[in-house]
Order: structure tokens, then sequence, then C-alpha cells
């Protein structure tokens, strides 16, 4: 926005120089120009044929020379110049405001991308301020045109710079310095990137390796629980008495049972043997008695059976 503004103010004073063929013309044309409130550029001014036509003679060349200043110099240039040269072009107070507007453009710019924070004393001697004062008013200025954002500490004797306005032309011999400037920021920028490319790599290759450790831990923790129900399988198994042991014991009570009731029964066969034996000699000996078998039959028989059932 700045910029279109100023390259708006620039273009009348562009215009009115293909017009301005004499020395005289041109001169004033310059004079006009850094004297504009809103003209900060002035490359396209200076390419124009009438205006370089100033280089050619020696007694304005140091108009020229003073354009230049404007488009891309300092106020130490201009202050170096007149020191040098006493029939330097001599400015008027409107255009020694617009220089250091510009010098202070300048001087901001070069600083802000290693320390935004510009010291009063550094800007004093940079702008040929006599005063803090004088620099407060010069910084809120710059502020009110939008020329630069800024914030000033008067306790700390700073001057914070946060935005600066593209508004100085560039310097035929600043164009190598911008190149090695540029190239120095695109190493800087691929150093950056390898950087970052080899903390990816590292990054994956340790959430591929916390991956495989946790698929080994996993596994583990199944192992470890299917050979715990194994093993309490397998306890449970051996504190169980076993079916066939039961049942095989069981069979050797039986058959001692069995054995031992057998037994009973031939004994008793015995005895009935021989109670058999008693009713029948029993029954002889009553028959020779007359008729006295039957009732101790009956007393010998019954005798037989309570002795078995005892």
């Amino acid at each position: 926005m700045e910029q279109t503004r100023a390259l708006n103010a620039l273009e009348p004073f562009v215009a009115l120089s293909k017009s301005a063929n004499s020395t005289r013309a041109a001169v004033d044309l310059v004079t006009q120009a850094i004297s504009a409130p809103n003209t900060y550029v002035f490359a396209e001014l200076l390419q124009t044929p009438n205006i370089q036509a100033l280089r050619q003679v020696q007694e304005v060349a140091g108009y020229l020379t003073l354009l230049e200043i404007f488009a891309w110099g300092t106020w130490q240039d201009y202050s170096g110049r007149i020191s040098l040269s006493p029939d330097f072009p001599r400015l008027t107070p409107p255009q020694e405001l617009k220089l250091r507007l510009l010098s202070l453009l300048t001087l901001a710019a070069r600083n802000s991308p290693t320390s935004p924070t510009l010291t009063y004393d550094h800007l004093k001697h940079a702008l040929d301020l006599p005063s803090a004062r004088k620099l407060e008013d010069l910084v809120i200025s710059a502020i009110y045109r939008d020329l630069l954002t800024a914030t000033l500490d008067t306790r700390r004797r700073t001057v914070s710079v946060s935005s600066v306005a593209p508004l100085r032309d560039v310097s035929p011999g600043a164009l190598p310095v911008m190149q090695d400037e540029l190239a120095a920021w695109s190493s800087r920028c691929e150093g950056a990137l390898e950087q970052l490319e080899k903390q990816i790599f590292a990054i994956k290759q340790q959430a591929a390796m916390r991956s495989r450790k946790k698929q080994v831990e996993d596994r583990l923790v199944e192992t470890g629980l299917r050979l715990k129900e194994e093993s309490e399988g397998a306890l449970k198994k051996k504190s169980r008495p076993r079916v066939g042991d039961a049942l095989t014991a069981g069979d050797e009570r039986n058959k001692r049972a069995a054995m031992e009731l057998g037994s009973g029964y031939e004994d008793d066969e015995d005895l009935m043997d021989v109670d058999d034996v008693g009713v029948g000699r029993g029954a002889g000996r009553g028959a020779k008695r007359g008729g006295s078998v039957g009732n101790g039959g009956s007393r010998n028989a019954l005798g037989g059976l309570g002795r078995k059932l005892g």
C-alpha cells in the first residue's frame, strides 16, 4: 500500500522529466521531487535520460548524486558529501526531515534481521540528531506516516521496530550483496530441511522400535498367561483321584466282602449237614421208641436252625 502510494506520488515527476530538456529544468525537477511530501522512491525518475544527463555537467552533477542518496543512501552519505565538497547542494528543513526518515528506514531494515531493537545513542549518531527529544519526534513522525511500526522505550532509551515499509530503492552495487545474502539464506534453508528430514527419520525409527517392543511384550504376556493356565490345569488333575483307581479299589473291597460272605455260607451248609445227620439218627431212635420221632425231629431241626442263625 505504501509503495503504491509512493509510486503514484512520483509519477507526475517522471512525466515531467520527458520535457525537462534543459539543465535548469532537470535540476528544478529533482528539487521538487525530493521535496514532495509523499515521494519516497526515486528509481524511475533516476532512469530517465534527461535526469541522467546531469552527470555530464560538472556544475549540476551533485543534484544527480543527491537524488541517488534519496533513492538508496543515508544521512551519513549526505554529510560525507558535504564535508568533501563544499559546493554540494544543501537541503532545506523539509528535505532534511525526509532524508532522515528514509535513513531511519534503512537503519531499521538492516538491524531487524538480527535485533529489532535500536538504541537512542546509535540512532542519534547515525542521523546526526542533537537530543533524544529530536529522535523521538522523528520516530513518531515515521510511525504516523506509516513508514514503520515501532515502540519507544524512554526508560531504556531504545526503539523496538516491528515492521518497515519497503520504500527504499536498491542501489546498483547492492545486487551482488543481495545475491550473496539470498544464497546464504537458501543454504540455511537447505540445512534446516536436512536436519528436519534426519529428525523425521529418527522419530520414525523410534516409533518402529517401540511398536516391535510392544509386540514382543504382548507375545510374552500371552505366553505367560497360557503357561499359567496350563500349570494350574495340571495341578488340578494331580489333586483329583482318578476314576479308574477308585473303581479298582472298590472292586477289591467288593471281592473281599464277597469272599467273606461266601465262606460264611459254606460254614452254614456244613452246620446244616451235621443237623441233618442228627435228625436222621434221632428219627431212627424215635421209630424204635414207638412214635416219638416227629416231635424229637422237630426239636432237633429247630435247634439246628437256631445254631445257624446264632
